[in-house]
């Protein structure tokens, strides 16, 4: 395909970086399979100057852009819709790591580097790199950035927010702003940093970032308990942080049923204690990292679970003897989400609530869907340390998975997004809005604050060219 904005683009990055022809399904369906949409072209710039020059390029040709990182989203943020005017802006050849201090703790690397990559140059630097998720090995940064993604150790390090110092971000016009400054502290106006981070490629792109490192620890165990309740497990989390502080990196909970799929899908993996007769409710994945010594973290560890059995929060536990099975516990959690995708389409929703709330929103909420939808099964787990729950609702079994979700997926996403309002929670936790939930914010977000959020909208976009129909509908 030629037009007069495929010629100029190819022109800034070279013809085989503009891509027309083909099978594009790659760039232009979302993660999860469930839309497919048709670009005008994918474009994949090699430098910031080149972004800058593509962003003008399509500024003045009035075309549209959907900023793209490695593609893994769960809430369809980066999918050109199917009018075939849109041009998606793919960063993955932004992939160099440009500078490591190790003094100030930090790495400059640009957006399209991906997510492993950055944990795995930190690592030979005997530093840490703490952000981490299932898709870490095709993901980037930059789309960790534009999501505001969180992960298994947002409890100890934050979301990807709180591991940012800096920026650099071509805005709307084709303007560069560098922010990359490894500063910790700089009070000099509105924090534009942060106004990026999360915004979903709706306000500019992210072409490189300033992020925070940290001493690899001396010491990282594992633990997986068994707890009779939702409310146990909260028991454990106060205890966790009494006893581990800043130790505490992990802290995981998940439902019996969630487990049950991993054992019929994956029985190569070797799930503790879930598969015994009257198993209980809930399990959770503990973490402990520590700046001492092994020993000094398995006497903290041991002192928890001793003091969780007397509490009676934790009926069961065994802590992992090694690192390849501290591994497979983790790779038990990684995998729930796999064995539900075996076990049929499904209802994802990425939910928060105050972690001192969880126990009763669940049993709430579970009470409502068995009565409204009988025969409904609840893969509950998530990071219950950060309060961050993914609260999937699967068909009943031997139903039409299909049927169902085309049938009960407004209806389900309305009980359960209302029962997570009524706990002050959010309908968005950390996999973001995208185009997926757009609609969801004028039911559930302040007016006061879509109204901010439109007036910087448009302040900063005012063609509104930068992903439309993203976040903001």
């Amino acid at each position: 395909m030629t037009t007069p904005l495929t010629d100029t683009l190819r022109a800034i990055v070279g013809a085989p970086h503009v891509l027309t022809d083909g099978d594009l399904t790659a760039w232009e369906q979302d993660w999860r399979k469930r839309v497919k949409g048709r670009a005008l072209a994918v474009v994949r710039p090699g430098s910031t100057e080149e972004v800058a020059a593509v962003v003008r390029a399509c500024a003045a040709a009035g075309a549209s852009i959907v900023p793209q990182g490695g593609n893994t989203g769960l809430s369809v943020g980066s999918t050109p819709d199917g009018s075939g005017t849109q041009v998606v802006l793919s960063t993955t050849r932004l992939s160099r790591v440009r500078a490591i201090d190790r003094d100030n703790l930090t790495m400059t690397v640009e957006a399209g580097c991906i997510l492993q990559s950055l944990q795995e140059t930190a690592e030979k630097e005997g530093l840490l790199f703490p952000l981490s998720l299932a898709a870490e090995g095709s993901c980037t940064i930059g789309g960790n950035l534009g999501t505001n993604a969180g992960g298994t150790q947002v409890v100890r390090y934050g979301n990807t927010r709180e591991l940012c110092l800096g920026l650099e971000v071509v805005t709307p016009q084709g303007e560069v702003w560098e922010g990359l400054s490894g500063l910790r502290k700089d009070n000099t106006g509105y924090d534009l940093r942060d106004l990026f981070i999360g915004s979903e490629g709706t306000l500019g792109i992210i072409t490189a970032a300033t992020m925070k490192l940290f001493p690899q620890p001396a010491a990282q165990l594992t633990a997986w308990a068994a707890v009779p309740s939702m409310e146990a497990a909260v028991r454990l989390l106060g205890l966790a942080h009494r006893y581990l502080g800043a130790g505490l990196t992990g802290f995981e909970v998940m439902g019996q049923f969630a487990l049950s799929l991993v054992i019929k899908h994956m029985p190569q993996l070797r799930v503790p204690f879930a598969g015994l007769k009257g198993a209980p409710p809930y399990y959770v994945l503990l973490e402990n990292s520590d700046s001492e010594s092994e020993e000094h973290a398995r006497q903290r560890f041991e002192t928890l679970l001793e003091l969780a059995f007397e509490d009676g929060c934790v009926l069961d536990a065994v802590v992992a003897e090694s690192l390849s099975q501290a591994h497979e516990l983790w790779h038990i959690r990684e995998n729930i989400p796999l064995a539900q995708a075996e076990e049929g389409l499904n209802i994802k929703h990425d939910i928060s609530v105050a972690a001192s709330r969880i126990p009763a929103f669940v049993e709430h909420t579970d009470a409502l869907l068995a009565r409204e939808i009988p025969g409904v099964r609840l893969v509950n787990f998530g990071h219950l340390g950060d309060g961050n729950l993914h609260y999937n609702v699967q068909a009943p079994e031997g139903g039409d998975a299909r049927a169902f979700l085309d049938t009960q997926e407004a209806r389900v996403n309305a009980l359960v997004y209302d029962a997570v309002a009524q706990f002050g929670g959010s309908f968005s936790a950390e996999h973001g809005v995208g185009a997926l939930k757009a609609d969801k914010l004028a039911l559930y977000k302040s007016p006061v604050a879509l109204s901010m959020m439109r007036a910087i909208k448009r302040a900063l976009d005012p063609q509104g060219l930068m992903n439309p129909g993203c976040m903001l509908p």
